[in-house]
């Protein structure tokens, strides 16, 4: 069965930092190109970071050099650290852990934790 829990969401005041993780199980972790989205009210989901099985990493334009994404395999997990927050990066943020290959597919989402940026 696939879990992906994520944990670490909260209020804070913008300028401040969090950390997102996502502990993941059921599936080859090691694998998968994991992504963080987020989806504030009335929005639609958007990417903001993604990290490739190779470590190679993506982020949304508005994020880069304030976020950072990390996965540890050893864990199954994925890190979003979050740096300078905004009020504008308010929502809901969602892990994704993805594949797909002739053999294999699959797109697994996790429940959401909030993030909160005001003062």
């Amino acid at each position: 069965q696939v879990h992906l829990v994520e944990s670490g969401g909260g209020l804070v005041q913008p300028g401040g930092s969090l950390r997102l993780s996502c502990a993941a199980s059921g599936f080859t972790f090691s694998s998968s190109k994991m992504g963080w989205y987020r989806q504030a009210p009335g929005k639609q989901r958007e990417l903001v970071a993604g990290i490739t099985s190779g470590g190679s990493t993506n982020y949304a334009d508005s994020v880069k050099g304030r976020f950072t994404i990390s996965r540890d395999n050893a864990k199954n997990t994925v890190y979003l650290q979050m740096n300078s927050l905004k009020p504008e990066d308010t929502a809901v943020y969602y892990c994704n852990a993805a594949r797909f290959t002739t053999t294999v597919k699959y797109s697994y989402w996790g429940q959401g934790t909030q993030v909160t940026v005001s003062s």
